[in-house]
């Protein structure tokens, strides 16, 4: 964006006085006016990437949405690579804030395994998981944005399910314990990507009971007959 002799003399002078002030002056676009701006795009970005997909919600469709005009949002995010990098911290940010609310909303007297599996199947359904996953769908054939993904994918894989999935079960910490979190966690990421062609409601409480009952019985709560009943 090209700067105006009226805006380079409002940054010269908010520098001076930073300057004055003994603060290190600000760069541009750095002010809690633009910070609020780009939070509030980011924010809409994360929405539309959950209702519309990754590929549909463009930047324009994304400023529209947010009530921005086309060189606003070209300020803050002139590329779509721009606005990838903020996006998917953001994102990320969102889901282990999720995340870590659940761990610590344990109801009194609930089964903790149970607690776990719900309350990440609703998480699964919380605007932030869906639009990770739609960046994860559209990183499939995105070798840009799979390499993006990595470190974001990485960090939830160990500090959210990992840490507060072993905190809100309570179970140990070897390769059986692992296996039963796996096996709760990704068999419920599926789900909530599958589409169910019949008899939705009760095809997924089905699959829910079962998960269940197998991390009880890799936690050493149950057996192979508690399985199915």
């Amino acid at each position: 964006m090209d700067a105006t002799p009226d805006r380079v003399m409002r940054e010269s002078e908010a520098n001076d006085d930073a300057e004055a002030a003994g603060d290190t002056p600000r760069l541009a676009g750095d002010s809690p006016k633009s910070r609020r701006t780009r939070a509030r795009i980011l924010g809409v970005a994360m929405r539309l990437f959950a209702e519309q997909g990754y590929h549909p919600a463009t930047n324009a469709v994304i400023a529209e949405a947010a009530g921005l005009t086309r060189g606003a949002m070209l300020y803050h995010f002139p590329t779509r690579e721009a606005l990838l990098e903020a996006a998917i911290p953001f994102i990320q940010n969102e889901r282990a804030r999720s995340f870590e609310r659940i761990a610590h909303q344990m109801p009194s007297g609930a089964d903790r395994t149970d607690h776990a599996i719900d309350s990440y199947w609703r998480l699964l359904h919380e605007p932030a998981f869906v639009a990770f996953g739609e960046l994860e769908a559209a990183a499939r054939t995105d070798d840009r944005l799979r390499a993006r993904l990595r470190d974001a994918q990485a960090a939830f894989d160990k500090a959210q399910v990992t840490e507060h999935m072993f905190e809100m079960v309570q179970a140990g910490a070897g390769p059986r314990f692992q296996a039963s979190r796996d096996l709760a966690r990704f068999v419920l990421e599926g789900l909530a990507r599958a589409h169910l062609a019949y008899d939705a409601e009760g095809r997924t409480e089905r699959v829910l009971s079962v998960v269940k009952r197998a991390a009880r019985m890799l936690n050493r709560k149950g057996s192979v007959a508690d399985l199915w009943d």
